[in-house]
């Protein structure tokens, strides 16, 4: 189980994520620094999705060929992110995989509370 907040700002239709709370029940937790880590980074891909990824096809060919074509998030645009696992005496589990499908949701979810504006669609633009 994963739950997230995203807390946002949109200028000049640019929508910015300054922090990211997630809290996640991943079981009995072996070692809670790496577990961290792993939802910090499933974070930052899952925001990469929900920014930048797409896969555009022009004459037949994928256009991003490579990574320099292929933009994901950067340091400057990572958020705060501010994770708590609830431990349990559960089997641990995976916490590499999870945490990613919600951040498009929590993102969304803030942009229209501040913007009365829905967002369905990936990579969200405004």
């Amino acid at each position: 189980m994963v739950a997230q907040i995203a807390d946002v700002s949109v200028d000049n239709d640019q929508i910015r994520v300054h922090n990211v709370y997630c809290t996640m029940d991943p079981g009995f937790v072996i070692n809670p620094d790496g577990a961290i880590a792993q939802v910090q980074g499933s974070i930052v891909m899952g925001l990469s999705s929900t920014f930048f990824e797409e896969i555009t096809v022009k004459d037949g060919a994928i256009e991003a060929a490579n990574f320099d074509r292929y933009p994901l998030l950067t340091m400057k645009e990572t958020p705060d992110m501010h994770v708590q696992l609830l431990e349990s005496s559960s089997e641990p589990t995976g916490v590499g995989e999870p945490p990613i499908g919600p951040i498009a949701a929590a993102v969304g979810n803030a942009v229209f509370a501040l913007t009365g504006q829905r967002l369905t669609r990936l990579p969200m633009r405004l």
